[in-house]
């Protein structure tokens, strides 16, 4: 078993990384001042992952859209108890979710930390499919997929990313279509979990007031060893140009809500630490919370406080995005492309990334309070090849001129789209 210490003398914070007998790779964070524990097993598996090919095999095979969340679903049952009445008795709050490049499973526990880490592995390792179980989950997802149609948050985000790109996957629904999950079938979903469902290919994460001597005794009762299993993925090529510049949708909200986003060109499929940061601190330039662009919008009335800026990135996508709620959207744009205009004309001063770095700097520092955010971000920095602390070594030594050529290369006013919700 292969065994190490990752720590950040700058925080007095570590946590230990060890690959099991089994092929798992294990990140263990104790917090022996926390009472409780939060525990996440993850597969390097999402909705963009629809075609890919196994090592020695000719052909690739395409699957239908919104698998991976179908996947999900269908963990949780089996032949007896389903997980989450399993998780019931020991009092455990658990969930899952499926991301564009992500599925995770989760529990968060006060006490029976090893029973509820045996129930979270087993479940997962454990998959039950049949053709009634499959055809019978179509109509639960079917309304899942209904009810996110109207949801605006929901659709002003993937109306952007419908707007941004022409092929990249990211633009299909999570859940996928009515009409994708209709061609889901017990073998596509036995397929999908040999390939992707392999210890080489997930993590498991645990954060709070455990030790890891804790977590191996239950990997050791529960995980057998695998093998692992090679393939490719494939991300369609995307052309430079935004697919449309403006789409819009009317839905029951109280005030119009809007997303405008910058297409980015991807010279490597998984964005670094260095970068998210980059583009964290040249959003929170253009128009943070304690910019001047802002305070302006916000006295003016064209934005309330829900507005907000992110670096939307996950494999094989990137975009610099702002969102809210506006009853004029277009003069938000405008006011944000001016914005940009005038930092690439005459740069960033010392005063604006100085107070932006130090501010997201100290919002990095205190998710180290919190477990899920830990034990989520130990998941995403694994599948990265990273580990938790760089992000906080990018933001003590990226420089602002870094920072300004981040807004140069990706703020293009001829690749950006506005997504509104009437």
């Amino acid at each position: 078993m292969q065994k190490k210490r990752i720590e950040s003398k700058l925080l007095g914070e570590s946590y230990v990384e060890l690959t099991h007998d089994s092929g798992l790779k294990i990140l263990v964070m104790e917090k022996p001042d926390y009472t409780g524990a939060f525990a996440m097993f993850g597969a390097n598996y999402g909705s963009v992952d629809t075609c890919f090919r196994l090592q020695g095999a000719k052909e690739f095979t395409k699957v239908p859209e919104g698998i991976a969340h179908y996947l999900e679903h269908k963990l949780f049952e089996s032949e007896d108890l389903d997980a989450f009445e399993r998780f019931a008795k020991t009092g455990a709050s658990a969930n899952a979710f499926t991301s564009f490049d992500r599925t995770c499973y989760l529990f968060q526990c006060s006490d029976r930390f090893e029973e509820n880490l045996e129930i979270l592995l087993d479940f997962v390792k454990s998959p039950y499919f049949t053709a009634q179980t499959v055809q019978k989950e179509q109509g639960i997802i079917g309304q899942e997929i209904r009810m996110y149609q109207d949801a605006p948050d929901w659709q002003v985000l993937f109306n952007l990313l419908r707007a941004l790109y022409h092929n990249n996957p990211v633009r299909i629904d999570i859940a996928g279509t009515i009409e994708s999950i209709a061609q889901i079938t017990a073998e596509l979903l036995y397929d999908c979990y040999h390939t992707f469902y392999n210890h080489s290919n997930m993590v498991l994460a645990v954060a709070g007031g455990v030790t890891v001597e804790q977590v191996l005794r239950v990997a050791d009762k529960v995980l057998k060893k695998e093998a692992p299993v090679q393939f490719e993925q494939i991300i369609p090529g995307e052309p430079k140009e935004v697919r449309q510049k403006l789409i819009e949708e009317t839905l029951s909200v109280d005030l119009p809500k809007f997303a405008l986003g910058f297409k980015q060109s991807h010279s490597t499929p998984v964005r670094t630490a260095k970068e998210c940061v980059m583009f964290d601190i040249a959003l929170d330039i253009i128009a943070g919370k304690v910019t001047p662009l802002y305070h302006e919008l916000l006295s003016e009335g064209l934005i309330n406080t829900s507005f907000s800026g992110e670096y939307f990135t996950g494999r094989g996508f990137a975009v610099p995005m702002f969102t809210g709620e506006s009853a004029d959207a277009f003069k938000v744009k405008e006011a944000i492309l001016s914005k940009i205009k005038s930092l690439k004309e005459n740069g960033v001063t010392d005063e604006e990334f100085d107070i932006s770095r130090k501010r997201l700097y100290g919002l990095e520092i205190r998710a180290f309070n919190e477990v899920d955010d830990l034990a989520n971000d130990l998941v995403e920095c694994s599948f990265k090849n990273e580990t938790l602390f760089d992000r906080i070594e990018c933001y003590r030594t990226l420089t602002k001129q870094e920072v300004e050529a981040a807004i140069k290369d990706g703020f293009d006013e001829e690749n950006c789209s506005l997504s509104l919700i009437r």
